[in-house]
Parts: structure tokens; sequence; C-alpha cells
């Protein structure tokens, strides 16, 4: 028996529309804006630096002649996938499950786009210390990383209440 969408964590999903949007948008305004590789300063620690990023990850299998762009689609289609699964099968009460799902969600559909119509990965935050500098990244690649911080920090709410839980009992 089906149950009615907005009682699912599927209610979330604008999240991941507003993600892709922002994402998609704030890349084709770097690339009508900037030449490859032109970086510009925005703040003392940060950059905007546009750059394409045909692997993964930190430029992971980057050099691996074309056959990675296909391999990481299949990936983030399938990780879409499961995570839509997951939140239709969660209360749209799981607010922090459903926000972190709907975030890589978001992410990942952001980096697919690119993959599929470009190629590549357009990348445009830079984030430095002093000479040190992150690997340049993206808004979906931001929202990847918060969505799957918030999974892991809700691992320890959850076993914060089952240890509660025990306690009491």
């Amino acid at each position: 028996m089906s149950k009615p969408v907005c009682s699912t964590g599927l209610r979330w999903l604008w999240l991941a529309l507003l993600l892709l949007v922002v994402d998609l948008g704030f890349k084709q305004w770097i690339m009508d804006n900037f030449q490859l590789f032109e970086t510009r300063p925005l703040i003392p620690f940060l950059n905007l630096h546009y750059a394409h990023n045909p692997g993964a990850a930190f430029s992971f299998l980057a050099d691996k002649g074309g056959w990675q762009r296909w391999f990481f689609a299949g990936i983030a289609i399938g990780i879409c996938v499961v995570l839509a699964v997951l939140m239709y099968r969660a209360k749209a009460s799981q607010k922090l499950t459903n926000i972190a799902y709907a975030l890589i969600i978001g992410g990942a559909l952001g980096n697919l786009f690119d993959r599929v119509w470009h190629g590549f990965v357009v990348d445009m935050i830079d984030f430095y210390v002093g000479d040190w500098h992150f690997a340049t990244f993206n808004i979906a690649d931001a929202g990847i990383c918060i969505g799957a911080a918030l999974i892991v920090l809700e691992g320890f709410f959850v076993q914060g209440k089952n240890a509660n839980q025990k306690e009491s009992s």
C-alpha cells in the first residue's frame, strides 16, 4: 500500500531542487564571466577560481581517459535512487536524515549534470590558509559534504538516544 508523498521524507526533495538550481546557476555564471583557471579574490581566505575536474572528489581518477565520466555518472544515479527510496521509507518528521539525503541528492545531481553535459565538473571555490590551498570545489560538493556530515552527526544523536533508553529501562 502506498503512502502519501507528503508524509514521507520525499517532501524534503525541494531542498535537493534548490541546491541543484543554485549550483547550476552559479556554475553557469562562472563559465560566463571567468576564463578557465582565472582567479578572483573574495575575502582573505577565499577565492573564486574557475577549474574543470574530469574526475571525482579531489580529482580522483581525473587522468584516466574518459571512462570515469560514465562510471561516476552511474554512481551518482545509483546513490540518488537509493537515497530517494530511503526518503520514501522515512517519515517526513525525520528532518535531519531527510535534509542530509536531500543535500546529497542535490549535490550528486548538480555534478551529474556537469559530467553528462560538459564531460567534466565545474569547480570554483578555492579555500586557502596562507600558501596552502584546499582542493577547488563547488556548491554541489559542499552540499554532499554537509549532507554526509549530518548523517554522521545524526549517528551520534541516535546512539545517544539508544544509550539513554537502555539506561532508563
